[in-house]
């Protein structure tokens, strides 16, 4: 009995730069399951090969003449909605873009961060191969409908919650995401009161060029204060802490206080992923001895699993999103098949849950 080729995955390259064209092209077409179907060199070129072609995924440079990346996404979602990768500068200016493109429907991005050295070489290569391969296991669309079709009173509840979270205590709440997070996490920070009591701290893989601009904008669009954490901050009510990309966070006790620890990604060469949800909600856990409620949102691979593991041992609340609602079913996955999880919740009723707590 003949199998039939499991077909491949067809990427067109946007970018005004050969350089990145071929980059590019060079290190996604060694991968025998992508083929590329075509390039552009501009944004106008990009959304009319994207309609002619129809391929499964785009990678799209953000600045470009005559139409840039966002512009460009923004017509290929009204006309030939596609799985898209934002190509981001690792500057300020880079992010904010990157987050505009999330919010108009780009399913991730990967920083361009290709020089002389062979370890940023690397970086990139890995980095662009596993976000183009993880974009045809994401649900399209999923996180960002949530959060673009919010309606101005509470969306319908789609299945009955027990009261058996809100009835725990807790003292702080630990939220770990990465792909589909930026725009995930502010759905649900969006629906927690400016008066929450707890002092809320979140991991999610972002560079460190990244994370201080990504503070600013939730803390333009949610009631609470949410900034950039640094190194011997305290944990407090109604303050939402992004912890700093490029390396690790830890929580220590101190008196009566929960504080923030930042240290090199050298001193915990053992995670793979930066900022580490694992090491975030496993030391969050032992300094605040389980009295926290942890929080798993979409992403690729396990991180957080160990974190909520060690979590539940020590008695503390855990919630995981669910897979119809998560771009990509990797990090809650993980949480709901190693039986950590007290609930899992679509995106749009996470946030409320939290606020339960504050009652």
């Amino acid at each position: 009995m003949l199998v039939s080729p499991t077909p491949k995955t067809r990427v067109l390259i946007v970018d005004d730069s050969s350089f990145m064209r071929m980059a590019i092209r060079s290190i996604l077409s060694k991968e025998p399951s992508i083929d590329i179907v075509g390039t552009a060199s501009d944004g106008m070129e990009g959304v009319e090969k994207a309609i002619a072609l129809k391929p499964d995924v785009i990678t799209m440079d953000v600045e470009m003449p005559r139409m840039d990346g966002i512009a460009a996404l923004r017509q290929i979602m009204a006309k030939a909605p596609t799985k898209v990768i934002m190509v981001s500068t690792l500057t300020n200016e880079g992010a904010k873009s990157t987050f505009e493109a999330l919010d108009a429907g780009a399913i991730d991005y990967i920083p361009k961060n290709v020089t002389d050295s062979a370890d940023a070489q690397k970086v990139f290569r890995e980095e662009l191969l596993n976000k183009v391969k993880g974009a045809i296991r994401s649900r399209f669309g999923s996180s960002m409908a949530a959060t673009q079709a919010r309606p101005t009173i509470a969306p319908q509840v789609h299945r009955p919650v027990s009261n058996k979270l809100s009835s725990k205590k807790i003292s702080y709440v630990g939220i770990g995401a990465s792909t589909g997070g930026p725009v995930a996490l502010q759905e649900v920070l969006s629906r927690i009161p400016v008066n929450f009591p707890y002092g809320i701290i979140v991991g999610i893989h972002m560079p460190k060029a990244f994370t201080g601009p990504y503070a600013d904008r939730l803390n333009a669009k949610c009631s609470m204060t949410i900034r950039e954490a640094v190194d011997g901050d305290v944990l407090k009510p109604g303050t939402v802490l992004i912890a700093p990309g490029g390396m690790h966070t830890t929580l220590v006790r101190q008196g009566g206080n929960v504080v923030v620890k930042v240290v090199p990604t050298s001193a915990y060469p053992q995670y793979v992923y930066i900022p580490s949800v694992d090491l975030l909600i496993s030391s969050m856990a032992e300094a605040t001895n389980g009295s926290m409620l942890g929080v798993i949102l979409t992403g690729m691979g396990s991180d957080g699993f160990k974190g909520m593991q060690i979590l539940k041992g020590k008695g503390g609340v855990t919630i995981a999103q669910d897979e119809a609602t998560s771009t990509i079913y990797g990090m809650p996955k993980a949480c709901v098949d190693g039986g950590v999880a007290d609930e899992v919740l679509p995106l749009g009723q996470i946030g409320f849950e939290i606020a339960k707590f504050a009652g």
